[in-house]
């Protein structure tokens, strides 16, 4: 495995390039949210030829590429964030906010940045909609309808990747951050002798609990009721972050105000304000009458001279704020609208938090000063909650009195919710609340106004006047309306469950919220981790989440929460992280799992999106076993042999356990196809190599073209990949050999031939041995080599390592004692490594034979041309190959197949697979391996594997030698007779296994066969061949006679 990197220089390589190991130069290399602008762009390009680029590449094999190139750097922005607070909390042991502020506002500097990013593409078509719902608000109850553009923009330019809604989701995010940061700051607060790290839209710090005097100002005493009740600290909190949280996502003011004067039929300046079109007709009727003086309601004539312009209702004879109600007259229909817009203005100043001197300039610019003082309730200087002397019972009293407004109404609903949000009183500003927003609002500011009135009461009795107290007042009611106060638990759910908030309470982030202000979130991961999971195993059954018990989300109102909602998973991530920082309790392991189900929804997320080198960092947060089972899932998409080692390396930066992570993800590709089972349990299918004898048994069979296909399945391929990993594993090479025994194994039972073949081939035993001796045994070598070469040649100093350790050797030389331990090692690794040798000798074989015999019938049906007449030529294994056939190359590529099955049956041939050897697994996630994994079984599964295997590539075999014998040497044959031998020596393995399998006729036809073959081999091999004797005598000139023709 390669060093260890710091933690700066890894962010710094990621940040110079793609996690996919992109060209800083293709077209992945920005992975900004810079859509704005498409300089290769289709349109511009509309009449060139379309050629496919590197960025066409990764969009096919990453198909979330286009979602992770415009969120790419707040991904890892987000990502870098964490892991450098998470080095921080190593050593940081502190369990206060002040340890997670900085990454909070790290989070919400990223989320303000997008916003600002996105809105300058997006703002106008904002502000349109914006509009829209304002002049639908004014409609609501003038009935008037407003001038403005119908049309919408989507963006700067049509095909851009993001829109509006991107706008208003990246809001919401950046508004829960501040909250977030500020409900943490109440719940975990920090010592007072912490510098403050808050940066925070809302002031966060407390006030500070004040001695408290008979004298004490009003401001002092709201001081001290915040310092000494936590529930209206955290009211107060909220109140003004859904204040802030209004001014900023909400329309601005003065846009405001030019909708109110566009539908209000009058231009703008001070000239345009007031009851301009009542005031007209009160002038009129005066100039009619000659009246010096004031009209009054009574006045003769008036009710049928001063109406409206639809003759319809009486208007106001006097200008005065309260002539409306006083008078029980109308206005005329464009001041009816004036005035509501006015009132409209007010409550949104009042709603987003305005202090009184904003609200103030604002009436004064628009000659309404009384407004502003009737929203003061004290001489114009004197600001709410001023450090002056103000008289306490004429405050306590003009709250009181706007709640009696707010209760008796007024003009229109907005100035009834106006002295609703003064007084507390909370009917009137839940009537005009549309939002979750608003309603929350509205409770809150009723609940902490009711609570300081309480506190005062109890503390300053002597300072509440009777009127305020006495049952039988005008002030004897309840500002609640008759409902009863909530606590925020109650309240949120509340708003799940009304028709006006319901639908918004249920969307995702709305839910996490809520949760985190009635402090559910517990509570809230649980159910939409199970809801994920439900989600996630809809249409299939998921390969990364389980599926969770019904009776979870049972009577549970939870938010749609799907895995495709991927700015959704990273937030709510992050928000369990910094949870887990504080050391939040998250409940039982049930109620853990769930939770666990959101944060590795979110690390398949970005492993498909191409962020490898994220994953280990998110997978550490999570349970040792789940963390292993999570990355195991990711690790098959991982291909190239630098990402793979930069996996492993954080991977172990992280304290996760390598060994187990690769066990585990070929342990779930394996469950994830099951093969098929008998009765008996699991079986090895036998092999189909030869052709299905005819009717009338004749022998020879030939070899079945093409027997063991091409077909991979993409778990099959999955499982190769997931072994290609170890080789990057220093050590463990008898988890190796297991894991790679294993895999044959379950291919083999799968009767997956030609997956096993691809394994045979990329994974080979030399491949292994040459990776991982140099940390076994010091020097890299291939053990393959080293079995069968000369010591000189081998041993790099001067002393050979070489011994033939499958059959032994008769001498050996005096070695140094550590000369004897390498090669006591090698000796052990060798037999270790057996089961695996002996699997892979097979498939070498299988494909061997594969190859002879589509060079046998592509050379035997061969069209050769003589004298312009084609002659089509055959290998039969009944009679004489063509004597015309002369094609060379084809002879010597048959030979070479030919030698390569003598070379990889061999082993087959002798003791195969007569014995478990590997030794049980040494690591602890290797002995957790189902029972098919464990070597205790394989003295059940090796005479299966044998029985299934070799009858029939020993008859393959004897095909292969016998039509070689007529292709390249008749000597081939001798070879048969010697396989023969063994067959029949005592004890025979072979033997038994024929037996076994109920083969044994066919094999004793085959030699029968094969002895006719070498009676007639000089009729039948080769022109101008002649036998040669062997080492030991063997000759086939023994069986050279002729048989007299019949």
């Amino acid at each position: 495995m390669p060093p260890l990197q710091p933690r700066e220089e890894s962010w710094n390589s990621l940040h110079h390039s793609e996690a996919s190991g992109d060209n800083a130069d293709d077209d992945y290399s920005d992975v900004s949210m810079d859509d704005g602008v498409d300089k290769d762009s289709d349109r511009s390009n509309a009449g060139s030829p379309s050629f496919p680029t590197i960025g066409d590449v990764h969009r096919a094999l990453h198909p979330l590429q286009a979602t992770a190139d415009r969120v790419g750097r707040q991904v890892e922005q987000f990502a870098e964030n964490l892991d450098r607070l998470s080095v921080k909390k190593k050593k940081d042991a502190r369990r206060d906010c002040s340890a997670v502020l900085p990454l909070i506002n790290a989070y919400q500097k990223v989320s303000r940045e997008t916003v600002e990013h996105l809105e300058t593409m997006h703002a106008p078509e904002k502000r349109k909609q914006l509009s829209k719902r304002m002049r639908r608000t004014l409609r609501s109850s003038s009935g008037r309808t407003t001038p403005g553009p119908n049309g919408v923009d989507h963006g700067q330019e049509d095909g851009t990747m993001t829109s509006v809604d991107d706008l208003k989701y990246w809001e919401q995010e950046e508004q829960t951050w501040e909250l977030l940061g500020l409900m943490l700051q109440a719940k975990y607060p920090a010592p007072a002798s912490t510098k403050p790290q808050s940066k925070q839209g809302v002031d966060a710090l407390r006030p500070k609990n004040l001695h408290i005097h008979h004298y004490s100002s009003e401001k002092d005493v709201w001081q001290s009721f915040l310092a000494t009740n936590d529930q209206a600290w955290e009211r107060r909190m909220v109140l003004k972050w859904l204040q802030d949280s209004a001014n900023k996502s909400g329309q601005e003011i003065e846009q405001v105000v030019e909708e109110l004067e566009s539908g209000a039929d009058r231009g703008s300046g001070l000239w345009a304000h007031s009851w301009l079109y009542s005031k007209e007709a009160i002038k009129g009727q005066k100039r009619l009458r000659s009246w010096p003086k004031a009209l009054e309601p009574d006045s003769p004539g008036l009710n049928t001279s001063l109406l409206n312009v639809e003759k319809t209702q009486a208007l106001i004879t006097q200008l005065d704020p309260d002539a409306i109600t006083r008078q029980v007259r109308s206005l005329e229909k464009q001041d009816q609208f004036f005035e509501r817009a006015m009132w409209l203005a007010c409550w949104e100043m009042t709603r987003r938090g305005k202090d009184w001197a904003y609200i103030r300039e604002w009436c004064e610019q628009r000659v309404e000063n009384w407004r502003a003082i009737a929203m003061h309730g004290d001489p114009p200087g004197i600001i709410l909650h001023a450090s002056g002397v103000v008289n306490w019972q004429s405050r306590a009293l003009w709250r009181k009195t706007c709640a009696l407004a707010a209760k008796e109404g007024g003009i229109d609903e907005y100035e009834s919710a106006v002295y609703g949000v003064l007084s507390g009183y909370l009917p009137s500003v839940l009537h005009v609340s549309r939002s979750w927003d608003d309603h929350l609002f509205a409770h809150y500011n009723s609940y902490l106004l009711y609570s300081f009135d309480n506190y005062v009461k109890d503390n300053f009795a002597d300072r509440v006047l009777n009127a305020m107290t006495d049952q039988h007042s005008s002030f004897n009611f309840s500002t609640f309306g008759g409902q009863r106060e909530q606590s925020g638990i109650q309240l949120v759910e509340k708003l799940k469950h009304l028709d006006s908030t319901k639908n918004e309470a249920r969307t995702p982030i709305k839910m996490l919220q809520g949760s985190l202000i009635a402090g559910t979130f517990d509570d809230f991961v649980f159910r939409h981790g199970a809801r994920l999971a439900k989600s996630a195993n809809a249409d299939n059954r998921s390969k990364i989440l389980a599926p969770m018990s019904e009776g979870i989300l049972e009577h549970a109102v939870t938010a749609d929460l799907r895995m495709t909602d991927h700015d959704l998973l990273r937030l709510i991530t992050h928000v369990i992280l910094i949870h887990q920082d504080l050391g939040f309790d998250f409940g039982t392991v049930d109620r853990r799992h769930a939770m666990e189900n959101i944060i590795v929804a979110y690390i398949d997320y970005l492993g498909k999106a191409g962020k490898q080198q994220l994953l280990p960092l998110y997978a550490a947060r999570l349970s040792p076993q789940r963390s292993i089972t999570c990355l195991g899932r990711q690790l098959p998409s991982i291909l190239d042999r630098g990402e793979r080692q930069t996996f492993m390396r954080l991977m172990t930066q992280e304290g996760i356990d390598v060994p187990s992570v690769l066990s585990t993800q070929l342990i779930m590709i394996i469950a994830d196809t099951p093969t098929p089972d008998s009765k008996s349990g699991p079986s090895f299918p036998n092999l189909r190599i030869l052709e299905p004898a005819n009717k009338d048994n004749v022998i020879p069979r030939q070899i079945h073209n093409n027997f063991i296909g091409d077909s991979v399945s993409g778990d099959q391929q999955d499982l190769i990949r997931g072994f290609e990993w170890y080789l990057l594993l220093d050590g463990h090479w008898r988890e190796t050999m297991m894991v790679g025994t294993v895999i044959y194994k379950h291919l083999l039972r799968s009767h997956a031939l030609a997956a096993a073949r691809r394994l045979s081939q990329i994974v080979t035993f030399s491949t292994v041995s040459l990776n991982k001796t140099k940390s076994i045994l010091g020097n890299s070598m291939d053990l393959n080599r080293n079995e069968e070469s000369d010591d000189e040649d081998e041993d790099p100093h001067g002393i050979s390592l070489g011994s033939n350790l499958r059959h032994g050797r008769s001498q050996q030389r005096r070695r140094s004692s550590s000369v004897r331990r390498v090669r006591e090692e090698r000796n052990l690794m060798l037999e270790q490594a057996s089961t695996f040798r002996d699997l892979e000798h097979l498939f070498a074989t299988l494909d061997a034979m594969e190859e002879w015999a589509a060079l046998a019938k592509n050379g035997g049906r061969s069209v050769m041309h003589h004298d312009n007449e084609s002659v089509v030529t055959e290998i039969d294994f009944g009679r004489q190959l063509d004597p015309r056939h002369s094609d060379r190359k084809w002879k010597n590529d048959v030979q070479e197949a030919y030698n390569r099955i003598e070379r990889s049956v061999q082993p087959l041939l002798h003791n195969w697979l007569q014995g478990p050897n590997n030794g049980k697994a040494t690591h602890p996630s290797l002995r957790s391996i189902p029972l098919t994994f464990q070597t205790d079984t394989e003295a059940v599964e090796f005479p299966q594997i044998r029985k299934a295997c070799l009858p029939e590539v020993v008859l393959a075999y004897l095909r292969v030698l016998d039509s070689s014998s007529r292709i390249l040497s008749r000597d081939l044959l001798i070879r048969a007779m010697d396989l023969a031998a063994v067959v029949a020596a005592e004890n025979s393995d072979l033997g038994a296994c024929f037996m076994a399998a109920g083969r044994m006729p066919e094999l004793v036809d085959s030699f029968a066969f094969l002895g006719q073959s070498m009676i007639r081999a000089d009729d039948m091999g080769p022109k101008g061949t002649k036998s040669k004797k062997k080492k030991n005598g063997e000759t086939l000139s023994l069986w050279s006679v002729r048989a007299s023709s019949p």
